[in-house]
């Protein structure tokens, strides 16, 4: 144990007993969470960020609206809207900034234009809102939700990190579980995330074994694919939008991340380009101008001429807002979509299972 999480390990303790005493006021029903008629399925996890939870929220609703054919043609997400400078209640339009909404309830919302993005501190409120204001609404999706006990979801999804899964876990602030390890006993689905594109069976029981899910949990393992690239400001030619096209041509990629854990992206593009420079900022940072300087300033330092400037989707709903936007309109910068895919039978099954839910009487 580092001296630093030695320090924090008493406010661990005192965040466990807090922590357990609320979770256990709700398991006894002494303070009582609610129900509501509509299909509600939550997204959440264990942790502080790093496993994925928006993008498998938005791959629910590709599943949902059969890639916007209407299958279900009334989808909404409800989020805290993490980082924005409101509070409340907000329906989330295009007119609406990451700074105002959060960058995943933006970056859902420019993704799928016909749902109904929404953000909320209160989720039961804001659930309250959403069936007010959208009549006849099929299913509301709760984006990072597992320890918000005031409301009782239908459907719960717990995300656990591929490689986080053998690590011991610590409470915060001196680890990064939110809850003790027993509240994932309140999953009806487990998603093993971030997992390798190739996936042995014996890593797979392996990882099973260590999180020794009950009988009626089932447990699938979901890994990362990624698209072509997507320009920040203005637009380009699908060749230049083409992955391919950088690696074939040995580019040099600055990669700028402002997300949980930036590794595995890393990982992936330091074997597909002949340099990779990255500059790395907190979760959910706030992009300012002297930051944009600063790229500005590693970028002209790359020697290669062919470079180009790479970021997540999440951060790009922080660098489109105007100011910033602006000083990057004369660069090459592109922001890099991903989605998620399940392993062999993992994506028949786990699809199976939320259309069944949403679908039953």
């Amino acid at each position: 144990m580092s001296f630093l999480r030695l320090l924090l390990f008493p406010f661990s303790l005192i965040f466990w007993v807090v922590s357990s005493l609320y979770h256990w006021l709700y398991n006894l029903g002494i303070l009582r969470s609610r129900s509501f008629a509509i299909p509600i399925i939550s997204v959440g996890n264990l942790t502080t960020g790093g496993t994925g939870k928006t993008p498998h929220v938005a791959y629910i609703i590709r599943l949902l609206l059969r890639d916007e054919q209407g299958f279900f043609d009334r989808v909404a997400t409800l989020s805290r809207g993490y980082g924005r400078v409101t509070s409340g209640f907000r329906l989330v339009d295009h007119e609406a900034t990451a700074v105002e909404v959060g960058d995943e309830p933006r970056m859902l919302k420019q993704r799928f234009n016909n749902i109904f993005v929404a953000v909320d501190e209160n989720r039961a409120h804001g659930i309250d809102k959403l069936l007010s204001m959208v009549p006849g609404l099929n299913v509301i999706l709760l984006d990072d939700a597992f320890q918000h006990r005031r409301v009782k979801p239908g459907l719960s999804i717990l995300l656990h990190d591929f490689q986080g899964v053998s690590k011991a876990k610590m409470m915060l602030p001196a680890g990064d579980l939110r809850e003790p390890v027993k509240g994932a006993r309140r999953a009806d689905i487990i998603v093993v995330t971030n997992s390798p594109n190739m996936l042995s069976p014996h890593e797979r029981r392996r990882v099973i074994k260590i999180i020794k899910p009950m009988d009626s949990q089932q447990v699938y393992f979901s890994y990362v694919g990624y698209h072509d690239f997507v320009p920040l400001v203005g637009k380009t030619t699908k060749e230049k939008a083409s992955k391919d096209y950088y690696f074939k041509k040995n580019y040099a990629i600055l990669l700028i991340t402002g997300i949980a854990d930036p590794e595995p992206l890393k990982e992936y593009y330091s074997k597909e380009v002949s340099e990779l420079v990255h500059i790395s900022f907190s979760d959910h940072h706030e992009f300012t101008l002297e930051d944009i300087r600063k790229v500005q300033k590693k970028f002209d330092n790359i020697v290669n001429e062919n470079k180009i400037i790479l970021t997540t989707e999440k951060d790009a709903m922080r660098l489109i807002i105007p100011g910033v936007a602006k000083e990057l309109q004369d660069l090459p910068v592109f922001y890099l979509p991903i989605n998620i895919r399940f392993h062999g039978n993992d994506a028949e099954n786990f699809n199976k299972q939320i259309l069944n839910y949403v679908t039953k009487d």
